[in-house]
């Protein structure tokens, strides 16, 4: 009887410091910075709920207060463990190391996809220029219409839209299929071969149905500030989609599930990158490309300029790899 009395009076005591706890845990997950004395008031608070969880567990078992004591001491275990929040370094750390090594890994599959958008442009360009009346195929009659009367369909395209709402679709466009490249990898990477088949057959077809009417050049200098970026970044979504179906196809791992979490654990270190890359893309293909006041020596300089950015962005030389600590 003393001893129920005992165990009665401690938890008495002790509810109250655990509930106070229980808040301390609660505020210090909301809390993006912590003091010094918070900390300590952590530490404090982690090491008494050791002690009083080993009482409860030799003097109350597997009751309630335990189970409770459990998940409170668990909470201070894992704000104790976590890792530190993002951080500058942390977010220098993944672009100068962390994406260009993922980036490196994708090597293969990007010379196998650049070879097949490559080829698919070809094919794209032969099948128009054998057969004319299947551009209806891979152009609208609006489409049609305007190159038949020696117009782009990119022509006066500012005073439909403004810059601004035309780089957001863009862009929105371009991380979309690229995201698609990389997703339609979980078909084994069929689905991302389709993909970038089916890009490379448009883009050959649309250059083949435009030089047939003198238009090639001029389509040319629209794309090509934006382009050089735009198709090399679909083309590494389409690697990195590659790779994944590589994952399931030949597991490197104990078994397929734990191979594909892997891969997409470190291609999802390349893809902010990638993103960002795309944003400015259509910025340019925004406020350059439909804008006939530049002219094409100064689209190829952008295009040529933005290219090397991204060759150095995606080795880390851009945001200082290599550099002396």
């Amino acid at each position: 009887m003393s001893e129920a009395s005992g165990t009665r009076g401690w938890l008495a005591a002790r509810a109250p410091v655990w509930r106070t706890l229980g808040q301390i845990a609660a505020k210090t997950r909301r809390s993006r910075n912590l003091s010094v004395e918070g900390a300590q008031e952590l530490l404090d608070g982690y090491r008494s709920l050791a002690r009083d969880l080993a009482t409860a567990r030799r003097t109350l078992g597997g009751s309630v207060v335990t189970n409770a004591l459990e998940g409170v001491y668990g909470s201070f275990h894992a704000l104790i463990d976590r890792p530190p929040r993002n951080s500058g370094a942390a977010v220098l750390r993944l672009l100068r190391t962390e994406a260009p090594a993922v980036m490196r890994s994708l090597s293969a599959p990007l010379l196998g996809v650049t070879a097949l958008f490559v080829l698919s442009a070809c094919a794209g360009w032969w099948l128009i220029a054998t057969f004319p009346e299947l551009v209806g195929l891979i152009a609208s009659e609006e489409m049609v219409t305007k190159v038949e009367h020696g117009e782009l369909w990119t022509d006066g395209l500012l005073n439909i839209t403004p810059s601004s709402v035309l780089s957001i679709r863009i862009f929105s466009n371009n991380i979309a299929v690229s995201i698609a490249a990389v997703c339609f990898g979980i078909f084994y990477g069929l689905g991302t071969f389709y993909l970038i088949a089916l890009n490379g057959l448009m883009l050959g077809a649309a250059f083949a149905f435009t030089h047939q009417y003198g238009m090639a050049g001029a389509l040319f200098k629209f794309v090509v500030a934006h382009g050089t970026v735009e198709l090399s970044v679909i083309c590494i979504a389409g690697a990195a989609g590659l790779s994944l179906g590589e994952s399931l196809a030949r597991p490197k791992l104990a078994s397929r599930l734990e191979s594909f979490q892997q891969r997409v654990a470190q291609l999802a270190k390349l893809l902010p990158l990638l993103g960002a890359l795309l944003i400015v893309c259509g910025l340019i293909e925004g406020y350059v490309s439909p804008d006939p006041s530049f002219p094409l020596a100064s689209r190829l300089v952008i295009g040529a300029c933005y290219f090397l950015v991204m060759l150095a962005a995606l080795s880390g030389r851009l945001f200082g790899a290599g550099r002396a600590a």
